[in-house]
């Protein structure tokens, strides 16, 4: 018992040493939270490169948000919140992407041929990337948080410092931007992409 308090009474000192922006207290939980929290993306994402990948995103969000870091909460839980939410992101961008392929693959392509049906996928792709060049470099860069890496207007807002409002802003003109920009392209390509950018 008195061991299990002890380790409890460390890492809440780390916690709060972090807090602080101290590199040390990072490294260390870093080192204590990597192998369980990598295998527990690794259940569900069946990737042990992707696993790390999220921890990896995961402990960089928790250096550049640590003033909010609740010192008095149950940090393995905050950890696991932040990994689960980050897991489900990844997935729920692979499953959009995956339907994006599909919508684009059977409405888009009556042929058979999979060389075309390539050539037509990487068409829309590059059509996607000219409209996000119609944007400010900050609403790009908010639109793509949005729509790339599935982050919460909360959670943008948090990493840009910028307000919610700001962030709902960015993401309704972009939209209207790029609405305007695809007008100029045939009608079964402009429903394309911006059921891709609405999923």
């Amino acid at each position: 018992m008195n061991e299990n308090f002890t380790t409890h009474d460390i890492e809440k000192k780390l916690v709060q040493d972090l807090i602080n922006g101290s590199e040390s207290a990072f490294c260390e939980l870093y080192s204590i939270y990597k192998n369980r929290l990598v295998y527990f993306a690794q259940k569900f994402l069946k990737s042990k490169e992707l696993a790390e990948d999220i921890f990896q995103d995961a402990f960089t969000a928790l250096w550049h948000n640590r003033q909010f870091i609740d010192p008095e909460s149950a940090f393995s839980a905050y950890l696991y919140t932040i990994m689960r939410n980050r897991v489900y992101n990844l997935l729920s961008s692979m499953e959009k992407e995956q339907r994006f392929k599909d919508v684009t693959l059977s409405k888009a392509i009556d042929s058979d041929n999979e060389t075309e049906k390539s050539v037509h996928y990487n068409e829309l792709e590059e059509l996607l990337e000219k409209a996000y060049l119609t944007l400010t470099p900050q609403q790009n860069k908010v639109f793509q948080m949005s729509r790339k890496k599935l982050l919460s207007n909360k959670e943008i807002a948090d990493e840009l410092g910028i307000s919610i409002t700001t962030v709902q802003q960015h993401i309704s003109t972009s939209l209207k931007t790029i609405r305007s920009f695809l007008s100029g392209y045939p009608d079964l390509y402009v429903s394309l992409v911006l059921l891709y950018l609405y999923l």
